[in-house]
């Protein structure tokens, strides 16, 4: 749509487009996950590669079809029709499926790098950490940032799709996208570092869920923009509402953790690099 190879106006189109792309990239999905948890010495390759194929789509295809449920009760214009659901199932297992498995078999056969530094087989103890370093605490204050970065843009996303206005701003929203992976990335870094600081070194979770927890607040701003912007009596609409706004929620914080893991890792391997070791 930036580049003008799609109207902003056609939603049927951008919506079709997206669905394409994310079952195309069952490759690089599969790939990546492979590679990363051979990487961390990973045991159940089986189990990986079937999640990485089944887990997300699965959680939005179960809620997608739940919502559409409500509204064929309804008689809404706006409900997927049967066929429409059947060849989504024939695409997820179909075509991304199989592509997954196949970027998986590809990811399992890569050469992994060397590791920077030797690793001692006896996991050290990790001292009492201070109440502000608690994983509670970090996770929460880490997501601010990131939520912030998007926080005036997503009103004029979360205007166009519920207000029925159009969003035509998408060179504007690609450079809001910079912005926040710029930040996820340091903030997963900066908390990363105080951490290992810490004698802290169980740090890959909690580099995820820090940029993620953004996704907790999208959710929570979608409640408020409910109650001060909307307009909304009808049950089924108000499920309707929350159930896209949670899957909404759900693919942020599965993206900004994503960012914020890969920023990490990257970090540490590249400190380790530098320590000169006799």
């Amino acid at each position: 749509a930036m580049l003008g190879f799609l109207s902003p106006a056609n939603r049927g189109g951008l919506l079709t487009a997206t669905v394409l792309l994310y079952v195309l990239m069952g490759i690089p999905a599969g790939y990546h996950s492979a590679y990363l948890y051979k990487s961390l010495k990973g045991a159940e390759w089986q189990k990986c590669t079937l999640a990485t194929a089944l887990f997300y789509p699965g959680v939005v295809f179960a809620l997608i079809f739940c919502l559409n449920f409500f509204m064929w009760g309804k008689g809404s214009s706006a409900a997927l029709p049967f066929g429409t659901m059947v060849a989504l199932l024939a695409m997820w297992f179909g075509i991304s499926v199989p592509l997954v498995f196949l970027g998986a078999f590809f990811g399992y056969k890569a050469k992994l790098a060397d590791t920077p530094v030797r690793t001692n087989e006896i996991p050290r103890q990790i001292p009492a950490q201070a109440w502000y370093m608690q994983g509670a605490f970090n996770v929460l204050m880490g997501g601010i940032l990131p939520f912030g970065a998007i926080f005036i843009e997503l009103f004029f996303i979360m205007t166009s799709i519920w207000l029925q206005r159009f969003y035509y701003v998408f060179g504007f929203l690609m450079i809001v996208l910079l912005i926040l992976v710029i930040t996820c990335s340091e903030i997963s870094i900066v908390l990363c570092y105080f951490q290992l600081c810490n004698e802290d070194y169980h740090w890959w979770w909690r580099a995820f869920l820090t940029s993620g927890s953004s996704g907790l607040y999208l959710f929570g701003y979608s409640i408020m923009y409910f109650y001060t912007q909307l307009e909304i009596t009808n049950p089924v609409t108000t499920m309707i509402y929350f159930g896209y706004m949670g899957i909404a929620a759900l693919v942020f914080f599965l993206i900004t953790g994503t960012v914020g893991f890969y920023s990490s890792w990257q970090f540490v391997w590249t400190i380790y690099s530098a320590v000169k070791v006799d």
